[in-house]
């Protein structure tokens, strides 16, 4: 389904924002939204389930739950992890064509383990970002905690995990280890692109990978800004999940 980019949103009266939410069939297993409402509630579950009611069968509201003040959805994120899932054979897996790319070419995914590695740390990243009109001025420079590429029979999963990531910097990144795993270029090639901040360097080598490989899997936030406000209702997980105790993933 498309994904509309768009951060903040105002519905009658109500102030919606979220973290980024990228492009055409891009993929979010875990996404978070917050709004300020107007209303006070003296239970959650009713407006979960009415949300429930109201979304496509393909989304569901999880948890919804009182917030801090001081919380934001996108800006009070402290660690991101990404799924990039490559499919490596002759012949596409019709179950995975909707959320793998498929590299025909047969990757070394050693060589792409190792040219990961020089990803690991704080970089500025500016060779690794596409300018966008709709994003802000951010700061090029970003942690990332660990790179892997995890080897599941024919498919490749590319995990990466950091404080943050500008915009399509996974998909670039994923695209210049694709050409790595081909052995077109050799992985040291990383360092001397990170160290040139110019996107024109990158492009030399390699185009963003496509987006339907992409799952933003988890986002991790600060500790001090999940708290409950006093004499604040309390978290709803569904109707259902609270009458049968059962553990539902969704309602």
């Amino acid at each position: 389904m498309p994904w509309v980019r768009s951060d903040f949103i105002t519905l009658m009266g109500i102030h919606l924002a979220s973290i980024n939410i990228q492009q055409t069939y891009y993929q979010l297993s875990f996404q978070v939204a917050h709004f300020v409402t107007p209303f006070n509630y003296d239970s959650l579950e009713s407006i979960h389930a009415a949300l429930n009611g109201l979304l496509p069968s393909d989304i569901r509201v999880q948890e919804i739950s009182p917030a801090m003040p001081e919380f934001h959805a996108r800006f009070s994120a402290k660690r991101k992890i990404y799924h990039y899932k490559i499919y490596n054979d002759t012949i596409m897996d019709p179950f995975q064509h909707r959320y793998a790319y498929h590299s025909v070419y047969k990757l070394n995914a050693a060589v792409m383990r190792e040219a990961a590695s020089y990803f690991i740390g704080k970089h500025d990243f500016s060779a690794f970002v596409n300018a966008s009109h709709n994003d802000r001025v951010r700061d090029p420079v970003k942690n990332i905690f660990r790179f892997d590429v995890i080897e599941m029979g024919a498919l490749l999963q590319l995990e990466v995990e950091g404080s943050g990531f500008l915009y399509r910097q996974v998909r670039n990144m994923v695209a210049l280890l694709l050409q790595i795993g081909k052995e077109s270029i050799p992985p040291d090639i990383v360092p001397m692109i990170l160290a040139s901040r110019d996107r024109k360097e990158l492009a030399k080598y390699a185009l963003s990978a496509p987006p339907h490989g992409l799952c933003l899997v988890t986002v991790n936030y600060n500790e001090e800004h999940l708290g409950l406000p006093s004499g604040c209702p309390k978290t709803s997980f569904g109707r259902h999940h609270t009458i049968s105790k059962c553990k539902l993933p969704f309602y």
